[in-house]
C-alpha cells in the first residue's frame, strides 16, 4: 500500500513497484486515515506500507500506531524528504515500531527511471515483503538453492542456529548440514569496536550500546546504511539514548577511547594512521553493495591499521555489507559477532557473516554487549 498525499507520487511509486513482476501495489490512499481504514479492510493481504510522514487529516506518525494494532505483523517503510525535522520524526517513527525508511526524492522527475531510489525502494519492499509473509503464514515462491560453503577447520556449530539450506535465501553460503560454525575467537585484546548495521540498525544500536559498560575503553567506529541528515540526528540520539558520546565522524576526527565515531551519510568513512594518531577520513568512492557509506570498507581499513587487534559486530540489516571484509578481520586474528535471525528485523547482514564461518558467537542483541565485554576482560 502507497500512501501519501500527493497522487502525482503515489502514481509514479506504484508504476515503479509495479514494473518489477514480483510487487503489486494492491491499495492507494491519500492520508494515515484512508490507510488504516484500508488495512483493516484487508487484514494480513497487505504486506508492506510505504509511509508518507505530512498528510492532511491524519500525518503518517500519527497512522503508525494504529496499523500496527491493524496488523502487528505489518512492515511500514517511513518515506520522507530529506530535512532534520524529517530526520527526527522518521527516527521517532522507527522507535514506535516502523520498519525501515527511504528518502524520498525531492523532484517529481527523480522518481522515474533506473535509479538508486527505485533500486532500493523494490529491494526493501521486497524483502520485507517475504519477512511479513513468513509471519503470516503466506505462501512464498521458493528461491533456488544456495551456494554451499565449506566448514571452517576445527569449529563447531552454534547452538540453536541450524537453518534448514531451503530457507536460506539466495546467495547465502551454509555448509552441508545447514548449520551455522562458529570459529575460535581471536587471542589477542582487541584496541578497537567497529560495527556495522543496515535495516533495523538504529534500534538494535541503541539497545547493544545501552547494555555495554564503558570499563571496555576502546573506540568505536559504526557504519550504519543511512542518508545524509539522517546520520547526524542519528548520533544525538546514541548520545542521548546510551551514555556514549557519538558525534558524525568529519575527515581528520581522532579515534580515541570511550568515544564513538559514525560514519555521514553519503560518505565511507576510512581509519586510518597519520603519524602516532589513528584518525578517519571520509571519501565518496563508488558504494560498495549498493551502500555508500558501507561496512566493508571500514572493516578493511580498520584491519590495516589494527590488524588483528579488532572486535567486530554485525547487526540486524538486508544485504551482505560487512560479510566479505569480516573474513579480512578473522584472517589477520581478529573476532567477529553477529546478532541472531530471532532478534534481528532482517538476518541479511549478520546472516551472511554467519553462514560463511567467520562468526565466533551469534547471539540475540540483548546477549551481544556482555559477549564484548568478557571478551576484552578476558583478552587483556
Amino acid at each position: 500500500m502507497v500512501v501519501d498525499d500527493s497522487a502525482v507520487i503515489r502514481g509514479l511509486i506504484t508504476r515503479m513497484l509495479e514494473a518489477d513482476p514480483d510487487v503489486s501495489v494492491t491499495a492507494s490512499v491519500g492520508n494515515g486515515q484512508l490507510a488504516v481504514n484500508q488495512l483493516t479492510r484487508q487484514p494480513g493481504q497487505i504486506d508492506v506500507v510505504i509511509l508518507d510522514i505530512e498528510m492532511p487529516v491524519m500525518d503518517g506518525l500519527t497512522a503508525l500506531p494504529l496499523l500496527l494494532k491493524a496488523d502487528p505483523n505489518i512492515k511500514v517503510i517511513m518515506a520522507s524528504t530529506l530535512t532534520k525535522r524529517n530526520a527526527e520524526i522518521s527516527l521517532k517513527a522507527l522507535s514506535a515500531g516502523a520498519t525501515d525508511y527511504v528518502p524520498k526524492p525531492s523532484a517529481a522527475r527523480e522518481l522515474s527511471g533506473e535509479n538508486d531510489f527505485k533500486r532500493e525502494l523494490i529491494d526493501k519492499v521486497k524483502n520485507l515483503g517475504i519477512i511479513h509473509r513468513q509471519a503470516t503464514g503466506r505462501q512464498i515462491a521458493p528461491r533456488p538453492a544456495p551456494a554451499v560453503a565449506r566448514t571452517t577447520p576445527g569449529a563447531q556449530p552454534a547452538p540453536g542456529t541450524a537453518r534448514p539450506a531451503s530457507s536460506a535465501p539466495q546467495g547465502w553460503k551454509i555448509n552441508r548440514s545447514g548449520e551455522i560454525v562458529l570459529r575460535k575467537p581471536g587471542t589477542v585484546k582487541p584496541d578497537i569496536l567497529a560495527i556495522g548495521s543496515s535495516t533495523g540498525g538504529p534500534q538494535a544500536l541503541f539497545e547493544f550500546l545501552k547494555g555495554l559498560p564503558k570499563s571496555i575503553n576502546l573506540p568505536i567506529v559504526i557504519t550504519q546504511h543511512m542518508p545524509a541528515t539522517f546520520t547526524s540526528i542519528l548520533a544525538e540520539h546514541i548520545t542521548r539514548m546510551t551514555g556514549w558520546p557519538c558525534s558524525e565522524a568529519k575527515d581528520g576526527d581522532l579515534i580515541e577511547t570511550g568515544k564513538i565515531l559514525l560514519a555521514p551519510g553519503d560518505y565511507h568513512m576510512i581509519v586510518t594512521q597519520k603519524g602516532p594518531q589513528r584518525v578517519v577520513t571520509l571519501n565518496q568512492n563508488p558504494p560498495e553493495n549498493f551502500c555508500r557509506p558501507a561496512v566493508d570498507p571500514m572493516l578493511r581499513s580498520v584491519v590495516k591499521v589494527y590488524g588483528g587487534r579488532v572486535i567486530a559486530v554485525i547487526l540486524t540489516g538486508m544485504g551482505n555489507d560487512g560479510a566479505k571484509a569480516a573474513q579480512d578481520v578473522v584472517n589477520a586474528g581478529g573476532t567477529v559477532i553477529a546478532q541472531d535471525e530471532k532478534t534481528s528485523v532482517v538476518w541479511g547482514m549478520p546472516g551472511a557473516a554467519a553462514s560463511s564461518g567467520v562468526c565466533s558467537a551469534v547471539l540475540p542483541i540483548g546477549e551481544l554487549p556482555g559477549y564484548v565485554a568478557n571478551f576484552v576482560s578476558r583478552t587483556r
